[in-house]
């Protein structure tokens, strides 16, 4: 069936229904979407997607609305929003639509499911509290996806409807940057299984470019590895790796020696021709050459030992 009509309501709008709109105006760029409380338009069709309005929950039928009772559910017992029931059933053929491989489809989806929708599930349906982001309330998208709407006293006939339109690629940024995210650090964790049984019993482990590591690293079990280097521009960095993903603590730093020094200083501080930086905060050095970045992690591990 062809769709030709994407149909939520009109007036103010939030994070739900535009991000719904982002995965439906992809993958029916052909379809006219139509903000509206009218009944005729909200009432399920042949050739329509219905979402966030009409309450009701049928995908067979094309409509996908939460503000029913009882309202649909996940697994989890957790409330789906509009946004989560179009990701439900059209998300795996808008990972296609942005090229992600098929052997990355299934987990790329739950992770974006997990990370990204539910959040804005919860929020739309008041199961979560912005207030849980602390001194960031104000910046989570949600809220700052609302902001986009018109100010109070800028209220034109199509005051609202131009706004979501106006708000819509920014959404859609929002989207796929994290989508692209996940699928490149897809391809990266091929590349860095890879290097990791090049680098065997090593603690340096080297990449071909500079790529996400710390998850691949992780996952790997490759708790012996302290350092990663790689190519950067015209020169070659070392740099630590992170304990986790919530923490800036390093499984090792690199020497106090070291912090804040450039060229000359560093030089011999390191006793490495070629060292260029060390950051203050010893997470990351610089060097003009492979070989020096090499002889920079090996003192750095000597360092720890």
């Amino acid at each position: 069936m062809t769709i030709m009509q994407l149909v939520t309501h009109s007036g103010g709008f939030h994070a739900d229904e535009l991000l719904s709109s982002v995965i439906l105006t992809r993958l029916f760029p052909e379809a006219a979407l139509i903000r509206s409380r009218d009944a005729v338009q909200t009432t399920p069709g042949a050739g329509k997607i219905i979402y966030d309005v009409g309450r009701a929950y049928d995908a067979e039928a094309g409509i996908f609305d939460h503000h029913q009772r009882p309202s649909p559910l996940r697994d989890t017992g957790q409330p789906y929003s509009s946004f989560g029931l179009v990701w439900r059933h059209f998300g795996h053929d808008y990972l296609r639509a942005l090229a992600v491989p098929e052997e990355s489809l299934d987990s790329i989806h739950h992770s974006f499911d997990q990370g990204f929708v539910l959040p804005i599930d919860l929020m739309d349906n008041g199961a979560l509290e912005p207030s849980v982001a602390g001194p960031l309330a104000g910046m989570t998208l949600p809220v700052l996806l609302e902001t986009l709407k018109p100010v109070f006293d800028a209220r034109g006939a199509d005051a609202d409807d131009a706004a979501f339109m106006a708000a819509l690629p920014i959404a859609r940024a929002f989207v796929e940057a994290s989508i692209n995210g996940k699928a490149a650090k897809a391809r990266a964790a091929s590349m860095v299984d890879a290097a990791i049984v090049a680098a065997g019993a090593s603690p340096i482990l080297e990449l071909p470019m500079g790529m996400p590591f710390r998850a691949a690293i992780e996952k790997a079990g490759a708790d012996h590895l302290l350092f990663v280097v790689h190519p950067r521009d015209e020169d070659w960095a070392i740099t630590t790796i992170r304990k986790s993903g919530d923490s800036f603590e390093a499984r090792a730093d690199l020497p106090e020696a070291w912090a804040g020094l450039t060229d000359a200083a560093l030089e011999e501080a390191s006793g490495v021709v070629g060292a260029k930086f060390c950051h203050n905060a010893r997470f990351i050095a610089v060097a003009a050459t492979r070989d020096a970045a090499l002889r920079m992690a090996a003192r750095a591990v000597e360092a720890v030992a």
